[in-house]
C-alpha cells in the first residue's frame, strides 16, 4: 500500500472556482454552473427523502418512454433537432 507524503493537494476533491478581480456574483454564477452540470442539486433533491425501488423504476421507465417519444417526435419533423439555435 502506498502512502503520500507531502504533496495535500494531490488528494483535493470538488468543484473549485477561482474569484478574478473580486467578482464574486461572477464566480457564483460559474460555480451554479458547475453544479448543475454535474448533477448535484439533482442527486441532492432526489436523496432528501426515501423512494421506494418500485417507484424508482417506474419513474425510470416513464422517463425513458418520454425520451422516446421525444426522439420520434424529432425524426417525424414535429420538434427541432438538438443543436444551436441559429440567428436570422
Amino acid at each position: 500500500m502506498r502512502h503520500n507524503k507531502g504533496n495535500a493537494d494531490h488528494n483535493k476533491r470538488g468543484l473549485t472556482v477561482e474569484v478574478k478581480n473580486n467578482d464574486v456574483a461572477f464566480a457564483l454564477r460559474k460555480f451554479k454552473k458547475k453544479i448543475a452540470e454535474d448533477g448535484i442539486l439533482q442527486e441532492l433533491r432526489q436523496r432528501e427523502f426515501f423512494e421506494k425501488p418500485s417507484i424508482k423504476r417506474a419513474k425510470a421507465k416513464k422517463a425513458g418512454i418520454a425520451r422516446w417519444k421525444k426522439k420520434v417526435a424529432q425524426m417525424n419533423g414535429d420538434l427541432p433537432s438538438k443543436g444551436r439555435k441559429t440567428k436570422r
